[in-house]
């Protein structure tokens, strides 16, 4: 075996390992997996070249977890107009917007570890301020469909792991090599990309809703998202109130028009979730909580106001299915602000 080799399967043993350290939720194991989840699972470790955490986090929902890979295997990983390097650096850009200390970790080891793109450092200012584009409209679908694909999975990170992929224990000198580790692992051994739309087979067909329109000019990435959406439609016709979903649309639009406390392409004024789903029946307040904190300030989204949505709404599935709602609503919402520009 050779050094490289025994590298690889150390670290993707390692982060196997770290799926227990998904919180809130038991994530199906490997061996356990069936149907989609067991498909996911296998499409990760093949085009990923490993089951990292943030996907199987999902794993109780497996339209969620088909929903998620599909959107991250169809803009970051998929061959394309753009190089890696590139959506790597818009990855980046997003998940420091968002307080995602754990995806900022990998994501800029991610660049640091690939062929450098001049274009990079300009995709990743854009990423967290808006602006004038810059790359030419023939890149929106994959460039967009990046940023959207984070502003979804870092507000899920942020409620359902810790702050770091690096084990807590881990020696700070040894911290750096080892994100260096999980960063060559996290692309197939074998040369070039995946094909486009190989994936959209786990999800049935959907049109492509108005608001996602910046995708139609890449039907693998078009594809990629009006499944999701559907998917994300569905949980939360199953496990988020009508009441409450209401409630986190009104208070998206009123942050997009907001006074700015923080930059990027959604900018929420100060929230208060407490107060904000006090107007909800008594019943529907924990799940209005968390999904306003999932949707406008994930970073805040504790075990507290899990536990209370958890009382209400026992189970793992259906605190997936919500929490990756508000982040699939806050995150379309992000992306067509950003096609605007």
């Amino acid at each position: 075996m050779t050094a490289a080799t025994a590298t690889r399967t150390l670290v993707r043993t390692a982060l196997r390992g770290s799926l227990a350290q998904i919180r809130h939720v038991r994530a199906v194991p490997p061996g356990a997996a069936e149907g989609t989840v067991a498909a996911v699972y296998a499409a990760s470790e093949r085009e990923f070249g490993l089951l990292a955490p943030p996907l199987a986090l999902h794993s109780p929902a497996p339209e969620s977890l088909a929903a998620c890979w599909l959107m991250l295997r169809e803009t970051l990983l998929a061959d394309g107009r753009v190089s890696r390097a590139a959506k790597e650096a818009v990855a980046t850009g997003v998940s420091r917007d968002n307080s995602c200390p754990y995806c900022v970790d990998v994501h800029r080891a991610q660049v640091r570890t690939l062929p450098p793109d001049d274009a990079a450092g300009r995709l990743s200012a854009w990423a967290r301020r808006g602006g004038p584009r810059p790359f030419p409209d023939e890149d929106a679908p994959e460039v967009i469909g990046v940023a959207v694909t984070f502003h979804y999975l870092n507000r899920m990170v942020n409620v359902f792991l810790r702050d770091s992929p690096v084990p807590p224990l881990a020696p700070a000198s040894l911290r750096g090599g080892m994100l260096r580790a999980v960063s060559r692992v996290t692309r197939p051994p074998a040369p070039g990309a995946p094909a486009p739309g190989d994936s959209l087979g786990l999800l049935p067909a959907a049109p492509l809703p108005p608001d996602l329109a910046w995708a139609a000019g890449r039907p693998a990435v078009a594809g990629a998202f009006a499944r999701a959406a559907a998917a994300a439609d569905a949980a939360g016709d199953r496990s988020v109130p009508e009441p409450v979903r209401r409630l986190v649309h009104d208070a998206l639009a009123d942050a997009a028009d907001g006074p700015p406390d923080r930059p990027g392409p959604l900018r929420p004024g100060p929230l208060r979730a407490e107060a904000t789903a006090d107007g909800l029946p008594p019943t529907l307040r924990p799940a209005g909580r968390l999904a306003l904190l999932t949707a406008l300030a994930s970073y805040r989204a504790g075990p507290d106001a899990v536990a209370a949505f958890r009382a209400c709404r026992p189970g793992d599935r259906p605190l997936i299915e919500l929490t990756s709602w508000a982040a699939f609503t806050a995150a379309r919402r992000a992306g067509a602000r950003l096609a605007l520009r």
